[in-house]
């Protein structure tokens, strides 16, 4: 009897420790087996991980984050973080690449210097006719004063024609030389300037020369990439970036006849004459001056626009001068209220004529001082600068309709339209 209880309570006891063994192995698998099923990922994923509590989460190789593994019983699971940046909605993530239209344009712009001599009095008192009256005008008195200027220039041809401005050149010059980029350096000639456009145009004995090509200034939009080359404090082939900021810019007060392109490409001296191009190499805009209350860069430069400096050009060519359109001697000046009331009109749409000579097609057609020219051939005149742009524009022996305010009453003028190179004299 005491055998068999004692049987049976050992075989409790053996029973309720294998229990125990068993549920102690099923209770590890299962928790071994939740924390590796995440673990298997898709061929050619990063493994996934959790990050351990407190830590960033690990990378894998690639730089990406790893995804989390599960978190330990009773916590809950944290998101991963992404190391990737955001990206904002149409950036590719770099910049544009210039280096191929760079590396051939600045094979076609050139360094200039040109040294200038101007003749003036040796005297402390140079411009008063008193001490003219009693010294004289005795050659020893007289004395050379030499100056030197540089800028950088645009090989248009390969044969040697080399555009530039014409501040580059200046008045007065006896000597031109130009460094080309294979560090030759040539002796060079004018062919012929433009004062009002600022525009020079040079000569080489070269051949073979390397060429920027043409390009449709017109076609310049807002916000387009171009790029500036030239030389400027003498550092030669410098190429700055930017974007066309505006086009038409006037009343700048660098040339007479003004429709600059404005652009944030940096512009500093000596890039005077150098060359503004658009992404695919082409020559848009000739560098000519900047906007600066410091006197170096301040994100304001323009250039004149090919399609103009290539008229400029042509004519130099051809005629050895530019060839624009006049109707004669003419003042005009912006409206402004205070001339408006004094006129007599009610507007302040359009320009005032302020000055003007009997000898001029404008005076003979019948218009007078005080005259507040509205339109020429259909087009509303917003500034002077448009007003000279248009008739300059228009073709010798054609004739404008010019439509004015006189007082009350609205007026129109058939002007014929001449050559600036032709001069009217009347005995």
């Amino acid at each position: 009897m005491l055998q068999r209880l004692t049987l049976s309570l050992t075989l409790i006891a053996a029973g309720f420790i294998a229990g125990l063994v068993v549920t102690g192995r099923t209770r590890t698998a299962a928790e071994s087996e939740a924390r590796l099923a995440p673990r298997t990922a898709a061929p050619g994923t990063a493994t996934p991980r959790t990050a351990e509590p407190g830590t960033a989460p690990r990378t894998s190789e690639s730089g990406a984050a790893d995804a989390p593994r599960t978190s330990e019983p009773g916590t809950a699971p944290r998101a991963a973080a992404s190391s990737e940046p955001v990206q904002p909605s149409g950036f590719t993530g770099s910049g544009p690449d210039f280096t191929r239209v760079a590396g051939q344009a600045v094979k076609g712009v050139a360094n200039i210097s040109s040294l200038q001599v101007v003749r003036q009095r040796n005297s402390p008192f140079p411009n008063d006719p008193f001490f003219r009256y009693f010294f004289g005008d005795d050659d020893a008195m007289v004395r050379d004063r030499r100056s030197m200027s540089l800028g950088s220039g645009v090989i248009i041809s390969a044969d040697g024609y080399v555009i530039t401005n014409n501040h580059v050149v200046g008045e007065h010059v006896s000597q031109i030389t130009i460094a080309l980029p294979d560090k030759r350096e040539i002796k060079g000639k004018v062919i012929g300037t433009d004062p009002a456009t600022d525009i020079a145009l040079l000569k080489i004995p070269a051949t073979g020369l390397p060429v920027i090509a043409w390009g449709d200034s017109s076609q310049l939009k807002v916000g387009e990439w171009v790029l500036a080359i030239g030389s400027p404090f003498q550092l030669s082939q410098t190429v700055t970036a930017g974007i066309v900021s505006a086009t038409g810019r006037a009343n700048m007060g660098f040339a007479d006849y003004e429709d600059f392109i404005q652009t944030d490409a940096a512009i500093n001296p000596g890039n005077s004459g150098g060359a503004l191009i658009n992404s695919r190499g082409e020559l848009v805009g000739i560098n000519t001056g900047i906007y600066s209350e410091s006197g170096g860069y301040q994100g304001i430069g323009f250039a004149v626009p090919s399609k103009l400096a290539r008229k400029v050009v042509d004519d130099l060519m051809q005629y050895g001068e530019v060839r624009r359109g006049s109707i004669g001697p003419l003042g005009i000046e912006k409206l402004t209220p205070q001339l408006a009331e004094e006129v007599g009109v009610s507007t302040t749409k359009g320009v005032i004529v302020s000055r003007m000579t009997r000898v001029s097609e404008a005076y003979d057609a019948g218009m007078r001082p005080g005259d507040v020219i509205l339109a020429v051939n259909g087009q509303a005149i917003e500034d002077p600068s448009q007003f000279l742009r248009q008739i300059a524009d228009s073709k010798p022996g054609t004739t404008a309709v010019v439509k004015v305010l006189r007082g009350s009453r609205t007026m129109e003028f058939r002007l014929p339209i001449v050559s600036t190179s032709t001069t009217r004299t009347r005995g």
